[in-house]
């Protein structure tokens, strides 16, 4: 019923797009942007081509920096002020590229192949960037009536440089950007055999944390193994903390997920699902999701993956330490120093010691989560199902996104993603990898997403 109340306040102008012609300009626009090489901190690059689009449609914008190749913009349409500012914000920078790993199409190609666009940042973040930009023009082409002003942000590093983008303009451009709540990456919606299946709204994230795992033992000659071999002992205590099930922990968020994954799966998945509120079944449906859904299994508690491991310098020399580095992403209320007391208890070996260590991440502000009974996560809710026809889940996101800085600023913020296909990710399409693609369908339902829920939270009642 609450999305439906949502639907009916829609303000009219919003159903009033012509998405055909609509939906060929917003194209172009992606493929440009992802022709853009923005994965070596250029990103005024791609700030200088929203302004371009901006001057053209008269949206006045300004492009801030602490560094002039690491931009970002800042537009804003006017409201009437009767509450308070809804920010809408896409990423401009995406993680590097090995050229030669890209088969299909070039990395910065744009190009259509099949059903799919491919090219670095396609999904992560542009496809947010493009959508955001085109709903702003979309409002100021209407000439819609607004309760808010809407404030359009293409921000730079985010992908592990936050002082040049949203720690930036947190801490100098605060007033620019001050808002009830965001819209932003993350979520979206999943789609199984060729169907959206069901839609996720992020509203709350995983910490990044590090640490490392430092081994020592007696250096000699290769030719003599000794049992205090550092790499010995640094290897048996990778292996039990990469297979360490630590202890699951649900929280508003992952716990409304789960219950609602249980209602809409199939027999086989639903009985999974409940399973993880059983305690004598938890641990074993805990393993099958640790071997066959990984990314379902890190939302179950705070993760622990090796991803670096350093020794020995010479083959006939027994090293006297060596390294493993691990990356670790907390639930939002993890107790680290306690964290890190269970991690030594799990390797129980002297010889071992776990070092915390500064991961970029680990200054991050760690705001409680975004609210799920807002109305503007119902208004969320009512556009995924006027646009998609699926049911709506909460999602807590086992990655960071640059909007854990603006809930510490009490901003509601809520990630709408692109709909992509399950297996993606697994088989190496999804966001960072070599062959990052969106199918074609999705950018223009991205598009009519981002328009109802910036109308149905900002028009004018």
């Amino acid at each position: 019923m609450r999305c439906l109340l949502a639907l009916l306040t829609v303000p009219l102008a919003a159903q009033s797009i012509d998405w055909t012609s609509v939906n060929a300009e917003a194209l172009r626009h992606l493929q440009d942007l992802v022709r853009i090489d923005s994965s070596t901190g250029h990103e005024t690059r791609v700030a200088e081509y929203v302004k371009k689009v901006f001057d053209a449609e008269g949206i006045p914008s300004t492009i801030v920096s602490r560094d002039a190749e690491r931009a970002n913009l800042i537009a804003r349409i006017k409201g009437n002020g009767s509450k308070k500012p809804l920010l809408i914000m896409g990423h401009s920078d995406t993680v590097k590229v090995d050229p030669d790993k890209w088969k299909i199409a070039g990395p910065f190609s744009g190009a259509i192949v099949g059903d799919y666009i491919y090219g670095r940042g396609v999904i992560d973040d542009k496809s947010d960037l493009f959508a955001a930009m085109m709903t702003t023009v979309l409002l100021k082409r209407t000439g819609m009536k607004l309760d808010r002003d809407v404030i359009f942000v293409t921000e730079a590093g985010e992908e592990g440089s936050s002082g040049f983008g949203i720690g930036y303009l947190v801490n100098d451009h605060w007033n620019e950007i001050e808002a009830e709540a965001c819209l932003a990456e993350a979520g979206g919606v999943v789609r199984r055999n060729g169907k959206a299946a069901f839609a996720r709204i992020e509203t709350t994230e995983k910490v990044p944390r590090g640490a490392k795992l430092v081994a020592t033992g007696i250096s000699g000659h290769g030719s003599r193994p000794m049992r205090t071999n550092a790499i010995l002992h640094l290897s048996e205590a990778v292996t039990k903390v990469a297979l360490w099930d630590p202890p699951m922990r649900f929280n508003d968020t992952t716990r409304t997920y789960f219950e609602k994954l249980a209602q809409i799966s199939p027999p086989e998945q639903a009985q999974r699902f409940r399973d993880l509120f059983d305690p004598a079944k938890s641990a074993a449906v805990r393993e099958y999701f640790a071997v066959h859904d990984p990314s379902t299994y890190s939302m179950l508690h705070t993760s622990i993956s090796p991803n670096i491991i350093q020794g020995g310098f010479q083959s006939n020399v027994i090293p006297s330490e060596a390294t493993a580095t691990l990356d670790i992403r907390a639930l939002p209320d993890e107790n680290m120093p306690q964290f890190f007391d269970m991690m030594r208890k799990v390797i129980n070996d002297p010889a071992v010691e776990v070092v915390p260590t500064s991961r970029g991440g680990s200054e991050r502000p760690i705001p409680p989560p975004s609210s799920i009974t807002s109305e503007t996560y119902h208004q969320l809710e009512a556009a995924f199902e006027k646009v998609y026809h699926v049911p709506v889940l909460p999602l807590m996101q086992t990655g960071a996104t640059d909007m854990a800085q603006l809930r510490a600023r009490g901003v509601q913020c809520y990630g709408i993603g692109a709909m992509t296909d399950e297996e993606d990710g697994p088989k190496g399409f999804g966001p960072h990898s070599d062959q990052e693609r969106l199918l074609e369908e999705s950018a223009y339902k991205h598009l009519q997403l981002w328009w109802n829920a910036v109308t149905s939270i900002a028009g004018a009642k």
